[in-house]
């Protein structure tokens, strides 16, 4: 449990030390087995990672999509936004964690939250990757019933990194444009990078629309970005 009524995922790296952290936000199926293997990894790669579980313990499976969307338009970005909170407060109060080392990283449904969270705590996250998140500029109406985001932007103080693929059926690439915009007006620091030939998704290799070429050329990205922008820099 991170706190009373959240459960959620935590692992370290081996070792002791104080350890750079990372919060996993999930894909809409839930705090599966996938996003666990997210978190081990990022153990392996020198990060301590909890992912928060925002469906108190329901998962989908990925041909489920209908219930995985259902549950999605249930949740509540104020309420999504106090796990995440809960979830910074748990990783302060861990000895082996480097408080001024924590980042985000959400696929999905969890890409957008990664956004959202870097405006909304931006002293407490040093760094964001947003992996294909859906309805971060949300038209209004839109069937998700989510709010766009870039009426945020301003408020960032921590660089993004935002995946997507060329063939993701979920997220126009107009809203790519719209995005990048937004931040480059708002003089944020941002990277976007496009995959040609990965869909929605293409990170799980659980999934039917799994890139193994993407998938590996991104996490070499990611674990970069989070060493750059996590780990204190060497002096010269």
């Amino acid at each position: 449990e991170i706190t009373k009524g959240l459960p959620g995922y935590y692992v370290t790296p081996t070792g002791t030390g104080k350890f750079p952290a990372v919060i996993v936000l999930m894909e809409a199926f839930g705090l599966n087995n996938w996003c666990k293997s997210i978190c081990d990894r990022l153990a392996q790669s020198g990060f301590a990672a909890i992912a928060p579980d925002f469906y108190r313990g329901t998962t989908y499976a990925y041909t489920d999509v209908a219930g995985a969307v259902a549950k999605l338009k249930s949740l509540n970005d104020d309420a999504i936004m106090s796990d995440v909170g809960k979830s910074l407060d748990f990783l302060a109060g861990k000895s082996e964690v480097n408080a001024n080392g924590i980042g985000v990283i959400g696929f999905c449904l969890g890409g957008r939250y990664a956004f959202l969270t870097n405006t909304v705590y931006p002293t407490k996250i040093k760094a964001a990757i947003s992996f294909y998140g859906g309805g971060i500029d949300a038209a209004p109406g839109n069937p998700m019933g989510q709010k766009s985001l870039l009426d945020r932007v301003s408020a960032m103080q921590s660089p993004i990194m935002l995946m997507y693929g060329s063939e993701d059926q979920m997220i126009a690439a107009e809203e790519h444009s719209r995005i990048a915009a937004a931040l480059s007006k708002a003089k944020k620091r941002y990277i976007l990078n496009l995959f040609p030939q990965a869909g929605h998704g293409f990170m799980s290799d659980r999934r039917d629309s799994y890139s193994p070429e993407a998938a590996a050329e991104a996490w070499m990205m990611t674990t970069g970005f989070f060493s750059q922008n996590l780990k204190p820099k060497k002096q010269k």
